[in-house]
């Protein structure tokens, strides 16, 4: 966590030198992805841990968080591994695991979404776009307990109410204007 720490530290004091949040960083970052081919895929991958990653072709929603994070010297795949070897019990069971797996826990939104309560600022689920800001992260229920994230990024949707979100919904690592499209479950600020 030192690490991790000390990156971030140092980022956050290069960053605001400049005049650019760590929050508008991160919707660059995000931003950036978008102009990357990626075809869905939620397969298992044995990955390399820490740092680990799929293919850079292949990806699914959670990836979107990871990747876009990872760019900001923040490795989720590591911190959420380590949070839950300490915590495994606070963790969703949904798939009968007995211990933490590195490959695959971060890739599954209810892990993140246990990780950021733990972690990050929880905010509001509201139904009013003011509430969410860029660099939040917000999750959805799809329909029938299918769960998905994004990240709202810096840039308007036409009617100029809302922030657009970054995420990858089936299409690829995308940017659209669908924040309110599925019911939220939540909303954090991380870090």
């Amino acid at each position: 966590m030192k690490k991790s720490f000390s990156i971030l530290y140092f980022f956050l004091i290069t960053s605001f030198s400049f005049g650019q949040t760590f929050q508008d960083s991160l919707c660059q970052a995000a931003l950036s992805l978008t102009e990357q081919d990626v075809t869905y895929d939620p397969a298992y991958y044995i990955i390399d841990y820490p740092n680990g990653d799929i293919p850079s072709d292949r990806g699914v929603c959670t990836d979107v968080i990871i990747r876009a994070y990872r760019k900001m010297g923040i490795d989720l795949q590591k911190e959420v591994h380590e949070d839950m070897k300490s915590n495994f019990e606070l963790y969703p069971k949904i798939w009968g695991l007995s211990k933490p797996n590195p490959n695959i826990d971060h890739r599954r939104v209810p892990n993140l979404m246990t990780f950021f309560k733990r972690q990050a600022t929880v905010k509001n689920n509201s139904q009013k776009a003011e509430d969410y800001r860029p660099g939040d992260i917000v999750c959805w229920n799809l329909w029938g307990g299918v769960n998905h994230i994004g990240i709202v990024v810096n840039k308007k949707s036409k009617d100029c109410k809302r922030y657009l979100i970054v995420h990858n919904i089936g299409g690829g690592q995308v940017l659209e204007d669908c924040l309110f499209n599925y019911k939220i479950i939540g909303h954090y600020r991380y870090p």
